[in-house]
């Protein structure tokens, strides 16, 4: 089955997710999202894959957050969503996406979940 790692070199978390897909000899797609960054549509079908919704996908740390006012529990799904697609730093990873299926390596070994 076809994988895609969402994935971010500098991040350890998802350097030790997709170590953790080679020690189990699986060789996922290496997306790198912050220079690719999934459109809307992609974006929606990843959260619906995961079973969450936009907020619980966004890392809040990030300066984008506060900045864009993301906090706001009026802000619609669509505008969330948009925000993340222009703004994919505040995207969490990694994800691991295919067959179906997707897991949001937090911790890591979440990936290994839908081998």
């Amino acid at each position: 089955m076809p994988l895609t790692l969402y994935h971010t070199p500098r991040c350890s978390k998802s350097r030790e997710a997709l170590q953790l897909l080679r020690d189990h000899q699986v060789q996922p797609e290496i997306l790198e999202y912050l220079k690719t960054p999934p459109d809307a549509a992609t974006l929606t079908r990843v959260l619906e894959l995961l079973g969450l919704e936009p907020r619980d996908l966004m890392r809040r740390k990030e300066p984008e957050y506060q900045a864009l006012g993301l906090g706001d529990p009026g802000l619609s799904r669509a505008k969330i969503i948009a925000a993340m697609v222009a703004n994919p730093r505040l995207i969490e990873r990694p994800i691991l996406v295919g067959d179906g299926k997707a897991a949001l390596g937090r911790p890591p070994e979440q990936v290994l979940s839908i081998l």
